[in-house]
């Protein structure tokens, strides 16, 4: 599905982090890219949309003092990967404070592949 709102270039980095639904302890999946407006996870099973969770995202300790980021999160849409075995999610980030703003920041630069794009 196309999202003609998508104003931030995605940015994919150079790990896989751990992402898990805050509430219930659940592995939900690996990111893939982020933004501070969104991310997007690869999976084992499909996330429905619409869904608003509070995400939980393990830092790698060799770049952050933090073990984690958390943060509030909509699933907008589901689809299977290019593997078919696993199934990529896309998340709408919203009123992210202004340190898990600056954490995704430094994220993306830390991690983020470089391009010219």
């Amino acid at each position: 599905m196309a999202d003609d709102t998508r104003n931030l270039k995605r940015r994919h980095l150079i790990f896989y982090l751990e992402v898990f639904d805050d509430a219930t302890g659940e592995l939900l999946g690996h990111l893939v890219d982020l933004t501070t407006k969104g991310i997007k996870l690869v999976s084992k099973e499909p996330i429905a949309a619409g869904k608003v969770f509070t995400l939980r995202m393990l830092l790698p300790e060799e770049y952050f003092e933090e073990k984690v980021l958390c943060f509030q999160a909509t699933s907008r849409w589901s689809t299977n990967d290019v593997n078919p075995d696993f199934y990529d999610t896309g998340f709408l980030v919203e009123n992210l404070d202004k340190a898990a703003v600056g954490t995704i920041n430094e994220l993306i630069l830390a991690l983020g592949f470089s391009d010219t794009e």
